[in-house]
């Protein structure tokens, strides 16, 4: 199994936060979800995850160079978010749910929340689209009732929100993925948008006007597009051979 450190840059306490995981898989939807959390809540840099088999990039954010999976957070908002530019192989898929979950047992976190999209195609989608949560356990079922966010009756939930969800089942932690359908290969900021508004209903303790992300949908999905094209040859590098 792929090995993860995680670098610690400061010290926080998060006893009973929520995190929010946001490795992208379809529609490059939780990206900009993270990336629009970290923007409108202020969230500081903590940590960075490295490992053997993520890709050999180095991100640069005014002048400064960070690892391509990081985790910010706001001791006072209670909320902590794992972000990368960077879509994992499904053979890190266990490896980083059990990062995430270790993390917040360790710093006695309440809750992890997983953002995902389901691969439709726009002829696909009729009506409105409308997020879906999953619960690990009942108390998950009872917030997501109590939040007016339906659930997903039957489906499939691949990647590490799937292994998430997984590890909260076998440990009893609880454990929520948002799911919504999305294109698989255009960003989809639209479908963010959606998600950021289910992420406000489900956590009272913070408030996220979404407006401005409607706004900025296409400026949004420009820049990561670029940041995509930048980081794809050395993505590509750090998939061995047998994996390819």
């Amino acid at each position: 199994m792929s090995e993860i450190e995680l670098i610690k840059f400061k010290e926080f306490d998060l006893n009973d936060a929520v995190i929010i995981e946001g490795f992208p898989s379809v529609g490059l939807i939780s990206p900009i979800v993270i990336n629009y959390l970290i923007a409108t809540l202020n969230l500081d840099q903590i940590c960075a995850l490295d490992s053997n088999d993520f890709p050999p990039v180095s991100m640069v954010y005014a002048a400064k160079p960070k690892f391509p999976a990081r985790i910010y957070a706001s001791e006072k908002l209670k909320v902590c978010v794992f972000l990368s530019e960077f879509s994992p192989h499904s053979k890190l898929a266990r490896p980083l749910s059990k990062v995430i979950t270790s993390f917040a047992s360790t710093n006695k976190c309440s809750l992890i929340v997983s953002t995902e999209g389901i691969p439709t195609h726009q002829e696909e989608i009729k009506g409105e689209r409308v997020v879906r949560g999953v619960g690990s356990t009942s108390r998950c079922r009872e917030r997501l009732n109590r939040s007016q966010i339906p659930q997903l009756d039957r489906g499939i939930i691949s990647g590490v929100s799937g292994a998430l969800l997984n590890e909260g089942r076998r440990h009893g932690f609880d454990v929520i993925c948002l799911l919504i359908e999305a294109e698989p290969q255009p960003m989809d900021a639209m479908a963010a948008a959606k998600i950021v508004e289910a992420i406000d209903r489900l956590l009272p303790q913070i408030k996220i006007d979404v407006k401005p992300l409607y706004k900025r949908a296409k400026q949004i999905e420009e820049q990561l597009k670029r940041l995509r094209r930048q980081a794809k040859p050395a993505e590509s590098e750090a998939i061995s051979p047998t994996y390819r």
